[in-house]
């Protein structure tokens, strides 16, 4: 576990900070931007969850747990000093995620155009989640192509993405889904 006794260090000051392994490396680098946007997400769910209840709620609770697992995990490289036993973001993870998305989409009518964010404001929680989700995914593919990366970490963030999106079909429910309608403004 971890214990955070001092909130600032001063580590950081010259724009460096330390990763999972103790190395030290720029505040703007690929992986720091890839497990700073993972944070990111993070925090929309947090605002997500003021809106949710129940199952939704717990959902959403094993998702924030897990974004700290991937966070642990992009923060120390396969190749460091501290990589065997690190804390990695695993299969039942991702697994999990797909039988909740199978268990909601069983319920919901088939999609005939794409959906605008928005509807309920928990749902336009969730969208708002998705797209920074889908950011995370993005600088984390890059980092992948950069360096040696769990391959479970892509998986979870695509998954996610797709779980946050029939999450928010599911929130505006007896309301329904807001419908691109091409060219409806010309």
């Amino acid at each position: 576990m971890v214990q955070l006794t001092r909130i600032y260090t001063r580590g950081g000051d010259k724009g460096e900070t330390s990763l999972g392994d103790g190395e030290r490396t720029p505040k703007d680098s690929l992986r720091v931007a890839a497990f700073g946007t993972v944070d990111e997400t993070n925090a929309t769910i947090g605002l997500a969850r003021l809106h949710a209840e129940g199952e939704t709620l717990a959902m959403l609770s094993r998702i924030q747990n897990d974004l700290f697992d991937l966070g642990a995990d992009l923060c120390t490289p396969e190749s460091g000093a501290r990589s065997e036993g690190a804390l990695r973001i695993v299969a039942s993870q991702t697994e999990r995620l797909e039988q909740e998305i199978d268990a909601m989409n069983a319920h919901l009518a088939p999609l005939n155009s794409f959906i605008l964010p928005g509807g309920t404001p928990l749902a336009a929680a969730l969208h708002l989640a998705r797209t920074v989700t889908r950011r995370a995914e993005r600088l984390t593919v890059s980092l992948a192509a950069a360096e040696t990366l769990n391959p479970e970490a892509v998986k979870y963030l695509n998954r996610l993405s797709d779980h946050l999106f029939v999450l928010g079909r599911v929130a505006n429910g007896k309301d329904g889904d807001i419908l691109w309608v091409p060219g409806a403004n010309r």
